[in-house]
């Protein structure tokens, strides 16, 4: 590939220490969906700084920085910037100074990530041609950050894209990528239930409808759900999260809610868990005498996420040549989800999206030769959370500038 050691040579001991200055800082400010007026701050300077066109707000919090260099192919690389509602517990002295939030997805990486492949790409204009296009995205842990930007005119500013790319830090081997052709993440639902009894006293049970008992019983048959109405040969996950009720020992609550999430990779199977959910949850509702139907809200909806085949084979391609093949493994497709995909749907454009490993290998290797894996391998969303900063942070910000150079150099 042309002129990756030249854009590369430029991540020299001083880069990779202002990155990972960057990086810690992020971590220990972390900010909410559709909130992240600081780090959208930060990645907004930056690329001004790297000579990029910058326009803020974008949906809300977003950013995009656009860099036209000579004719050619329009590349945009994506990071989202929200963190979650988890208090952190790794210990770390960078850890974050916002109580009840954390960057437990690793969203900060994938910001310094792209900050650092920016500034590389923008000093080396002189090794490709086309335009490249940075996305820092909010809100992507409630799915609706990257359709915000789209519908706030993203595309008026960028132009039309050739191509969308993008990486998730997972809980794997550092200095390893990951990556296959197709499905990849699963579409999510999430939902809240709102159910309505009769209150009273608990002395006289018999003058109400109980909403708690009435919560019970749908939490036990949504179990049955995936085990009896699902074939064993497609995926799914129904979880109930949430259960809320009352207020007193000694008083039966009027109303309860239940929050659930289901996981599916099938759009049949999507249909077939929606379906059976709002059966279930008015059938047992009508069972306990409820005085009126269950509400249904839904909270947020994650579409499937698939890699185009044909340039999925060409970022794989540029993996293994730029970083051997025994650093470029399977991506297995996963129940988790993300809206990076809206991007290349709503373009009309490929997308592709990798893991990018970052966990110590010998720790991962021995939890895994001990079947420890779930324990001592903490994952995403988990308050013990922590990818290695390196070769973390090198390895994405070389895995976004090999992606790129793929079309920009050709």
């Amino acid at each position: 590939m042309r002129g990756i050691d030249a854009v590369m040579g430029r991540l020299d001991d001083a880069a990779r220490d202002e990155l990972a200055a960057l990086y810690r800082d992020l971590h220990q400010h972390p900010e909410p969906a559709f909130e992240e007026k600081r780090t959208a701050g930060i990645a907004a300077d930056r690329l001004r700084e790297a000579g990029f066109e910058v326009r803020t707000g974008i949906g809300g919090t977003g950013v995009a920085g656009v860099l036209r260099n000579g004719e050619g192919p329009t590349v945009a690389l994506r990071a989202d910037m929200d963190a979650l509602p988890v208090l952190e517990r790794t210990g770390l002295p960078y850890a974050s100074t916002n109580d009840g939030l954390m960057h437990a997805c690793g969203h900060d990486m994938h910001v310094a990530c792209l900050t650092g492949a920016a500034h590389l790409l923008s000093a080396g204009r002189d090794q490709w041609a086309g335009t490249l296009v940075a996305l820092f995205q909010p809100a992507e842990e409630i799915a609706a950050g990257a359709q915000a930007m789209v519908d706030d005119g993203l595309f008026d500013l960028t132009g039309r894209l050739s191509v969308v790319l993008g990486q998730h830090v997972l809980p794997r081997p550092a200095s390893t990528v990951f990556i296959r052709p197709g499905e990849i993440l699963g579409a999510a639902d999430s939902m809240e239930i709102r159910l309505y009894g009769r209150g009273g006293h608990s002395s006289q049970p018999e003058r109400t409808v109980d909403p708690v008992v009435l919560a019970a019983a749908i939490v036990m048959r949504l179990q049955t759900v995936v085990s009896r109405e699902v074939s064993p040969f497609e995926r799914a996950v129904l979880t109930v999260a949430q259960i809320h009720a009352g207020h007193k020992e000694n008083v039966i609550a009027d109303e309860a809610s239940i929050t659930l999430n289901i996981r599916t990779f099938s759009p049949e199977v999507r249909r077939t868990l929606l379906a059976a959910i709002e059966r279930v949850v008015n059938a047992e509702a009508a069972a306990s005498g409820a005085p009126r139907p269950p509400s249904f809200h839904t909270l947020n909806a994650f579409p499937l996420t698939a890699n185009d085949p044909g340039a999925t084979a060409d970022v794989t391609d540029a993996f293994t040549t730029r970083f051997g093949a025994a650093r470029v493994a399977d991506l297995a497709p996963m129940m988790g989800s993300e809206d990076f995909g809206v991007f290349g749907t709503a373009a009309g454009v490929p997308s592709v999206f990798w893991g990018l490993g970052g966990i110590d290998p010998s720790q991962y290797a021995r939890a895994e030769r001990e079947g420890r894996l779930a324990e001592d391998v903490p994952g995403n969303h988990s308050p013990f959370f922590a990818p290695l900063i390196s070769p973390t942070l090198p390895m994405g910000v070389e895995a976004l500038v090999t992606g790129a150079l793929t079309w920009l150099s050709r």
